[in-house]
């Protein structure tokens, strides 16, 4: 008897010690920080030192033992840089989502950083990719009603950005251009807001211009927060209310309308107006050009959402 007992005293001391390795493993996984995906914008890269090179060892050195990932769309960083005007946004999506479904690290769910172009991207991501979950998305001078207008871009003086405004001119809504151009997939004329709506192939899908996708509206609502952050002395984004979803009014190029004066906000086509009564979006500013903003503010004002 006293040989039994001792064996279910060992029985249960065993019990015991895989309970607690358990138990400790579960609590370390729950506090292990949430993974972060990036998406640069135009005539950037993934790895450019002085933008996103930057921003993802400036979230690694905040956050101890952070996964983040640095989208590269194409082969190389010249590829990945070309890719960012000619390569089809939507085609560029589905890339993305395929990235995203098969990295192990990500499983979990991820929170998303998108610079210019790559916040509205990242935006069709979630509407269209619920899986892995995205949790937050942050947009850095997003244009999420689009652009009417290409002030500048990255090497303004450079052929390529000649030639983009030259096809832009010729016709932004013509299938080649919409086909292979990026800026063209997400140009707004609110002088015809007609032809945007018929011939836009892909910032009039995610903004619910020709119908409702019911999905994109669920898919949306899932995030706990849409952080967009508008930077006030922007000279590349046109209009700048874009940045908050606002845009131009019907018929002119000067009067802009808000994101809560919007169809989109007002008929809630994508959930928008919802999320902002429960407290999940949030605008933030920035006094400054495009992209243009300090370590110290983005520390005190973005690292806090991806903690």
């Amino acid at each position: 008897m006293a040989a039994q007992g001792r064996g279910w005293m060992l029985l249960l001391l065993c019990l015991s010690f895989v309970w607690e390795t358990v138990s400790w493993e579960t609590a370390s996984n729950d506090t292990e920080p949430v993974p972060v995906v990036i998406w640069h914008g135009m005539g950037d890269s993934c790895c450019n030192p002085l933008s996103m090179g930057f921003i993802k060892k400036l979230v690694e050195k905040e956050i101890t033992g952070i996964y983040v990932l640095s989208l590269e769309i194409g082969n190389s960083i010249a590829e990945d840089m070309e890719n960012s005007f000619f390569m089809n946004v939507n085609d560029q999506v589905e890339l993305v989502c395929n990235i995203l479904s098969k990295d192990k690290n990500l499983q979990n769910g991820y929170n998303a950083m998108g610079f210019s172009q790559g916040g509205q991207f990242l935006r069709a991501v979630a509407q269209r990719c619920p899986s892995p979950a995205m949790l937050k998305l942050i947009t850095f001078g997003g244009q999420h009603q689009g652009v009417y207008g290409l002030p500048r871009c990255p090497g303004e003086t450079s052929q390529i950005c000649n030639l983009i405004r030259k096809m832009l001119n010729v016709g932004a809504y013509s299938s080649p251009i919409q086909d292979h151009l990026v800026q063209a997939e997400y140009w707004h004329d609110p002088l015809n807001e007609d032809l945007y709506r018929e011939k836009s192939i892909f910032l009039a899908d995610i903004n619910q211009e020709r119908g409702i996708n019911e999905s994109y509206k669920v898919n949306l609502m899932k995030l706990k927060k849409l952080v967009m952050v508008k930077f006030l002395n922007d000279t590349m984004v046109d209009p700048v209310d874009s940045e908050w979803f606002g845009f131009y009014k019907v018929g002119q190029a000067k009067d802009t309308y808000s994101l809560q004066e919007s169809a989109l906000y007002q008929e809630d086509r994508l959930g928008l107006k919802t999320m902002d009564k429960a407290g999940k979006l949030q605008f933030l500013t920035v006094n400054g050009d495009h992209l243009q903003f300090s370590e110290e503010w983005f520390v005190t004002n973005i690292i806090p959402y991806l903690k």
